[in-house]
């Protein structure tokens, strides 16, 4: 078997002219985010005193309307959520030469990462004022934060059928700096301590990536192999690399 091995699922969807496929040995993994409680950050070396997590080069934005959601939260930040609020008055967000549309970074991170001596903690400002608010943050922070480590990727056919794939996110699909990280987290044993399957502890993100009635079809298809023998399930290449 190869070392990297994961398995997959597909089925097609009831409404949409889609096939939908799922790692679903990601899924069924313990994976957890550890940011602040070990996570050794995306640099070239370990920095886990920076409490950075996957922040240092700031949030890639998926188009325009991603972006101006951003910036239309980033408002309603106050100065007791958001350590940089005085600096993000000129704007949070930049477009690069090559086109892409990315957070501002601020003293070599994201401008919205409150930093370790901030009185409300290490972690995102829009993050916290989900939590003040008592609502959920996918509607605030950028897509790709949110879904992190999760990946979609919509893939259209020549006769408009679109295969979208539900998978982790890997070094590669950061581009070519990715093979520069000293650590990432669905790599490391580590983050592979969580107390549920992935298909349960990001359960909201999941629903919002593919709709409430494609993650039902997904949870309860898991939820079956789980009764079934645990020979007939593929664990993660991290976790079998354990001695």
């Amino acid at each position: 078997m190869p070392s990297d091995a994961h398995e997959w699922v597909s089925f097609e969807d009831l409404q949409r002219e889609r096939t939908w496929m799922f790692d679903v040995t990601f899924l069924e993994s313990n994976w957890t985010c550890i940011f602040g409680n070990g996570c050794q950050g995306v640099l070239t070396g370990p920095t886990p005193e920076l409490v950075q997590g996957c922040c240092s080069y700031g949030a890639h934005f998926v188009d325009e309307k991603d972006r101006r959601r951003v910036e239309k939260a980033a408002k309603l930040l106050s100065a007791d959520q958001w350590q940089f609020k005085s600096k993000g008055k000129s704007g949070t967000t930049r477009v690069k030469k090559n086109g892409e549309m990315v957070t501002k970074l601020v003293q070599d991170a994201c401008i919205f990462l409150n930093r370790p001596d901030f009185p409300r903690g290490a972690g995102c400002a829009l993050h916290v004022m989900a939590i003040d608010n008592n609502e959920s943050y996918i509607p605030l922070k950028p897509e790709v934060c949110w879904q992190l480590p999760l990946r979609r990727d919509d893939e259209v056919q020549d006769d408009g059928h679109v295969i979208t794939r539900i998978g982790q996110w890997n070094r590669r699909d950061w581009g070519a700096g990715g093979a520069e990280f000293h650590w990432w987290c669905t790599e490391s044993a580590s983050a592979f301590v969580g107390k549920t399957r992935v298909v349960d502890s990001m359960r909201e993100e999941l629903t919002a990536m593919v709709g409430e009635k494609t993650y039902d079809r997904l949870r309860a298809y898991l939820d079956n192999r789980a009764t079934q023998p645990k020979a007939t399930r593929l664990a993660h290449p991290v976790l079998r690399k354990r001695p």
